[in-house]
């Protein structure tokens, strides 16, 4: 992101997909405890099959689940996150440069808006259906709880496949994908879009330089914007994919339904913990994905030097 300076090579697509991937891997790690808050705040008062536990707040939502649950709940569905990190933010954040360049050839000019927007909404919404699966059993992992009787309807990752695949159809692993689709497009257009034009506004007018400072600047600012447009599609997806079968109707009916119970602020639900979540995540993963490009591609030219 951001045109390279001469003495630079540009690092290749397989390059710029292993880094996100990683990248984004060692981002989900760090602040998983953050989306599982994120998503206990995000159902809560959903209906009388919700947990009668209230959260309140980041740290007291995590206190409390700490508490309640075990210190390990705060990452249950974490290697489905991992997963879902590996199939979705690998393709989205590393093919995004590619496919911007594919709508920007044969011009001399950088990029427009429109085809940086453009090539956020194609990679984000292949990488959704690619992805979902992996996106609906982590909300189900992160969202059951074995409080007050109830039973969990999961006990790990393999068989949260397995069930919703034989108890409730294939097709259900791609619930909630339309959701998904709208709130993942809204991210990767405005993360990446963002985040590329903070980038080049601080290098091209040489407030700061293309390093550390700038990367994590540039993610910063993409983090709150993502966060205030996605929140309610977000919301909403979370509701959708955690409803147990025949509760929604349909992705509407699952909107409407929180809107006359709960008024417009439910689709703001768990806004503290997604901006905390993704503004560390986008500046963890913006941060590693950066330099590690950078080291890659100086190790392959050490390597090319020497053959």
């Amino acid at each position: 992101m951001v045109s390279p300076t001469t003495s630079e090579v540009p690092p290749t697509m397989g390059v710029k997909i292993f880094s996100a991937g990683v990248a984004a891997c060692l981002a989900d790690i760090i602040t998983f405890p953050l989306d599982t808050a994120k998503v206990r705040l995000q159902i809560q008062g959903e209906g009388q099959k919700s947990s009668p536990i209230r959260y309140k707040g980041v740290l007291g939502t995590i206190t409390t689940l700490a508490k309640t649950e075990g210190l390990p709940k705060l990452y249950s569905g974490l290697p489905a996150g991992i997963q879902r990190q590996i199939s979705f933010a690998s393709l989205r954040i590393g093919l995004y440069d590619t496919v911007q360049e594919y709508f920007s050839s044969g011009r001399e000019t950088p990029p427009t808006l429109g085809n940086r927007i453009s090539a956020g909404l194609m990679t984000g919404g292949v990488a959704v259906f690619i992805g979902q699966p992996t996106e609906v059993v982590k909300v189900r992992l992160q969202a059951q709880s074995h409080l007050h009787g109830i039973k969990p309807r999961y006990t790990g990752t393999y068989n949260a496949y397995r069930i919703i695949a034989t108890t409730e159809s294939f097709s259900t692993l791609w619930k909630g994908t339309t959701p998904n689709l709208i709130r993942n497009i809204i991210i990767n257009c405005t993360e990446l879009v963002t985040y590329d034009l903070m980038k080049g506004a601080l290098v091209n007018n040489q407030i700061l330089a293309d390093d550390v400072p700038c990367h994590l600047l540039s993610a910063l600012v993409a983090g709150f914007c993502t966060t205030l447009l996605a929140s309610p599609a977000d919301v909403v997806k979370t509701r959708f994919i955690n409803s147990l079968p025949g509760q929604y109707p349909s992705v509407p009916s699952c909107a409407m339904a929180m809107f006359t119970n709960e008024g417009p602020t439910a689709f703001f639900k768990g806004f503290v913990p997604s901006f905390l979540r993704l503004a560390s995540w986008n500046v963890i993963m913006f941060v590693c994905f950066e330099q590690l490009k950078k080291e890659l591609m100086r190790s392959r030219q050490t390597v090319d030097c020497t053959t």
